[in-house]
């Protein structure tokens, strides 16, 4: 089947073993193999350390920790951390998410049956309504939300007094959040993507956990194909772990693992089948770009969210493409990696490198550059 065929091309994003969200088998496996504590924690050492002295500081006085804001990519371990958090401090955890407080109400019952030094996990906060938004200002700086009993000229607020506690939000898009909000974490955290030696070390302890046993060399593997998360760290695990029960006898070694993961068509650095597929439509279709994201999205018969969301920020993060102004171009690197020769119609323009987008000139294109 060609490359072109709309058949290869289109993919369901929800399927993916590279997709970063979580599905309900990531959610029921990843309860089992997450850290307790910090020092089982693997990666993200910096924050380990500066997280650690806020939650040692916090019980050497006896009083609720300062909130905390853990911002990052998803699949790279905020809610093992709050939970984590919670066990360090010794208490209870209570778990909710942005989407469910769009009233003041729900965030206020959500409060008020908080017991004194809980932690209390939001997670998507930036997806709070405005209204919850404003209530959670004053409860976190003052441990005290005001109800509001009536409408119009007689309607009264009485103040709630709430017990300290400690505020772990949680966000893939810090940008969105507002100043106030910010401002009132006491320690932000931002999480980075874990160097294949980090990834190494989750595929070996995940497949302890999981009664698996595997190479060195097969877990090398499947971390340089993880794109530095383990959340597709484990779930590659996970099906390489079938492959190896069905074809084999169990045991991952390095062929096992490139033989999984040929058949799932997760290639050497992490790229699947539609990540190829944008890359090879922008290569041999449009020239390398510049062009459009909806104009790029139709090609690979996808929605242009799906693109931009999905594919796109590995992409751009491993050098294979750029947003310009004009729209998304390909760097040389891209048309190597796909074993393409750059077209000489294409060679004046096309970067070698992201740096060098920033002083390159582009010749105007009629593609959208949305």
């Amino acid at each position: 089947m060609s490359m072109e065929s709309s058949g290869w091309l289109q993919a369901d994003s929800e399927s993916r073993l590279v997709d970063l969200s979580a599905d309900e088998e990531d959610n029921s496996v990843e309860g089992a193999l997450r850290p307790r504590s910090l020092d089982t924690f693997i990666g993200q050492q910096r924050v380990k350390d500066q997280l650690g002295l806020v939650l040692q500081a916090a019980s050497a006085r006896g009083r609720a920790a300062d909130h905390v804001l853990l911002a990052g990519p998803p699949g790279l371990g905020k809610t093992t951390l709050s939970m984590i958090i919670a066990a360090e401090l010794g208490m209870p955890l209570r778990v909710t998410s942005g989407p469910a407080l769009q009233h003041a109400g729900d965030l206020a019952a959500v409060l008020s049956s908080l017991v004194p030094g809980e932690v209390l996990f939001l997670d998507e906060i930036h997806r709070m309504s405005r209204t919850a938004e404003e209530m959670l200002y004053l409860a976190m700086e003052d441990f005290r939300v005001d109800i509001i009993v009536g409408k119009g000229p007689g309607a009264t607020a009485i103040p709630l007094e709430l017990p300290p506690f400690t505020l772990v939000g949680a966000t893939t898009r810090a940008g969105l959040l507002p100043g106030p909000l910010r401002d009132r974490f006491g320690f932000t955290a931002h999480m980075d993507f874990y160097e294949v030696d980090d990834i190494r070390a989750i595929v070996v302890r995940s497949a302890t956990l999981l009664e698996v046993e595997i190479s060195t060399t097969a877990a090398d593997e499947i971390a340089r194909r993880s794109r530095g998360t383990p959340r597709v760290a484990n779930r590659l695990l996970r099906r390489v772990r079938d492959f190896a029960q069905v074809k084999g006898n169990g045991r991952i070694d390095v062929e096992m693992a490139q033989a999984a993961l040929t058949l799932y068509e997760v290639d050497e650095i992490g790229l699947d089948r539609l990540d190829r597929a944008v890359l090879h439509s922008l290569l041999t279709r449009f020239g390398g770009g510049p062009v459009g994201l909806s104009t790029l999205a139709v090609s690979v018969g996808e929605e242009a969210e799906t693109v931009e969301t999905v594919c796109e920020p590995f992409l751009v993060r491993r050098g294979f493409l750029a947003r310009t102004p004009r729209g998304r171009v390909a760097t040389a690197l891209a048309w190597s990696h796909l074993g393409l020769a750059v077209p000489p119609s294409a060679m004046g323009q096309i970067p070698m490198d992201l740096d060098a987008l920033e002083t390159a000139q582009f010749e105007p294109s009629d593609q959208d550059p949305a």
